[in-house]
């Protein structure tokens, strides 16, 4: 189903940026220095107002993790499927993490945002978050801190780790986990996925985990839920990792990034 919102253009539509640019970024955020990495659409046209896409890294990672691929494919996969279509952000995290001490990372992320709404040409009402593990804990915090400014977010194996400030708020979520996680077990992940079970209204259930040793994923799309904040839940057969496979598929191919897509792309 397709989610309608009416566009709310940035004042930076018809600008040209003059303090900021494709690549690194840096600013001072109380009194760190802190970095980020902004990537534009091929065909950047400054009176066409764009998605806004945060990738966040995971512990241990970096914004050049994100921006340009090695353990995942440069934003989590998505710029391909996006078609020039967002404008892309990746974030460094302080000590390679976001542990959010007095809400510092939220911070820094409403920093950029104005930076950004000040010089490029941005749909204020489609604004997303994508992470995993610190970065999908940092995407929840970000839901349930401002969202308000955003319009949907997915977690990928994330906990409650970087606090939720609020979390009252309705957002549309996409939360995925393995069975098999070692490093944060998927209850964690199920726990932070019911803060939007609750807030956007769906009915409550408790989806089907797939078989241990199956190599599969199980989609659940919950119901009842506000028509424009659904909630979308993965369970996969495997441990902490942003890119699952199913049995018998590439070891190269994962279902995140087309799951991801589709989640997104529904709001327009």
């Amino acid at each position: 189903m397709l989610i309608q919102s009416i566009a709310a253009a940035t004042t930076g539509c018809g600008k040209t940026p003059t303090s900021i640019k494709t690549g690194t970024n840096t600013m001072t955020v109380n009194s760190k220095n802190r970095e980020w990495i902004l990537t534009l659409p091929a065909d950047y046209n400054n009176t066409n107002p764009y998605r806004l896409i945060f990738g966040l890294h995971w512990l241990s990672g970096s914004m050049t993790d994100v921006a340009n691929g090695g353990a995942i494919q440069p934003y989590y996969g998505l710029p391909p499927l996006m078609n020039n279509s967002a404008i892309f952000i990746a974030p460094n995290g302080l000590n390679r993490g976001w542990g959010n001490a007095g809400g510092e990372d939220i911070t820094f992320i409403r920093e950029i945002m104005k930076k950004l709404d000040a010089e490029l040409c941005i749909d204020e009402k489609l604004r997303f978050s994508l992470g995993f593990s610190y970065g999908a804990a940092m995407s929840y915090s970000i839901a349930c801190t401002m969202g308000k400014d955003f319009r949907a977010v997915a977690a990928l194996s994330g906990a409650l780790l970087s606090g939720c400030a609020g979390g009252t708020d309705p957002v549309a979520y996409y939360g995925q986990h393995g069975i098999s996680d070692q490093v944060l077990p998927i209850a964690l992940g199920k726990q932070i996925r019911d803060t939007f079970v609750r807030n956007n209204g769906c009915t409550p259930q408790t989806p089907i985990d797939p078989t241990s040793g199956s190599r599969t994923h199980i989609l659940t799309k919950y119901s009842g839920c506000a028509a424009d904040k659904p909630v979308w839940w993965t369970a996969f057969d495997g441990d902490h990792t942003p890119v699952p496979s199913d049995m018998g598929a590439n070891k190269d191919t994962t279902f995140t990034t087309q799951a991801v897509f589709e989640f997104f792309s529904q709001f327009y």
